[in-house]
């Protein structure tokens, strides 16, 4: 009946009787609230209450001559009372520091990036300061999405969930954290296939950013690390099977941050001058070493920055087996986190990483021969 009365009251603005309609809708609201009025005061739940302002607005939108927004409207509010509960208890499993950080992503996201200018500046014209930022919201939302998914799952269902989830968003921090666990005087779980799950995610990770930020390099790049994360992936269920089930350990803190968000813009836009300035001197044999040794502290931004470069600076070949070098980098460090911290305990992790590694020495070995 509200969304009735509404959808009357904006078809009858629609055909010139503005006056007559702002009554209607204006009546609709003020009796919905005066009548939940004490349920407010009593329950202290307005969810009844705001959905029937959303109904007269949904129906006003329609009448008013939208009846597609309004259906789409009309279907996203049936969905959230539908999940009603379990968006409370997404909410309720939420911390305050959590909520923060979802305010400070959506600074980054909504904020920032629709006022930022869409052209060449800086030195050499390498940079666009709207794809700069663009590149931040999405590697720092994929970040966040991960954080979220582990606190909603991870704690949940265990390591294993954790290990998925998390590398997602820092295979190197999860690793840290398993590889810790495993090498204190708690009873060891599924921790080594912990390391090795979250390895295999990675590979899917950075061949997901590849594809949506440096698309000509997806393909030779894809074949280069298959091999790998083939490898990791099958250890990681051999020793899964192996492992008795223990609790999630802490998952790692959250990475969205305004402070570290703007770190990463300043080192992308470095590199993006950076490679700029390698193209024109040495080549692609240069660029190629610059991607390396920009990845060898962050994947990511060799990836960014190869996304930022002009087609014809390097090949894509060339540029997949730099970032390749990049991501046995970065293997090396988590191998060596392993060892660290897990020590003996951590030795099948460490060979599971170990076995990943050469499959990816094989493959990076194999594209230099065919291209040299």
């Amino acid at each position: 009946m509200l969304g009735l009365g509404s959808g009357i009251a904006g078809l009858l603005g629609a055909l010139g009787q503005p006056i007559v309609a702002a009554a209607l809708a204006v009546g609709a609201v003020a009796l919905m609230v005066i009548a939940y009025a004490p349920e407010l005061k009593a329950h202290r739940d307005s969810t009844s209450a705001v959905a029937a302002l959303v109904t007269i607005a949904i129906g006003f939108l329609a009448g008013s001559g939208s009846p597609g927004l309004a259906i789409a409207c009309a279907a996203i509010a049936v969905a959230l009372l539908a999940l009603r509960n379990e968006l409370h208890g997404f909410v309720d499993r939420l911390e305050a520091e959590d909520v923060k950080a979802l305010a400070r992503y959506a600074v980054i996201a909504g904020a920032v990036l629709p006022f930022l200018p869409n052209g060449h500046y800086g030195p050499l014209g390498a940079w666009n300061p709207q794809k700069l930022w663009l590149v931040v919201v999405l590697v720092t939302g994929f970040s966040f999405l991960g954080y979220v998914a582990n606190r909603i799952f991870g704690e949940r269902n265990g390591t294993i969930a954790t290990a998925l989830i998390g590398g997602a968003y820092s295979s190197t921090a999860v690793t840290q954290s398993l590889a810790q666990r495993l090498g204190s005087d708690q009873r060891g779980g599924a921790e080594p296939a912990g390391i090795a799950l979250a390895t295999s995610v990675m590979y899917l990770r950075v061949t997901l950013l590849v594809g949506l930020l440096a698309t000509r390099a997806l393909v030779p790049f894809a074949l280069l690390v298959a091999p790998a994360f083939a490898v990791s992936a099958v250890a990681g269920w051999w020793l899964y099977r192996k492992a008795p089930k223990c609790a999630a350990p802490t998952p790692p803190g959250n990475p969205i941050a305004i402070l570290p968000a703007l770190g990463f813009l300043a080192f992308v836009a470095i590199a993006a001058v950076a490679a700029r300035w390698a193209a024109g001197r040495f080549g692609e044999q240069g660029l190629a070493g610059l991607l390396l040794i920009v990845g060898s502290t962050d994947v990511d931004t060799a990836i960014i920055t190869l996304g930022g470069l002009d087609p014809k600076a390097i090949s894509a070949s060339l540029a997949a087996l730099a970032l390749a070098g990049t991501v046995l980098v970065n293997m090396t460090v988590k191998l060596g986190l392993t060892l660290a911290y897990a020590r003996s305990r951590g030795y099948s992790a460490a060979l599971a990483l170990g076995a990943s590694m050469v499959a990816l020495i094989a493959s990076i070995a194999i594209a230099w021969l065919r291209i040299w």
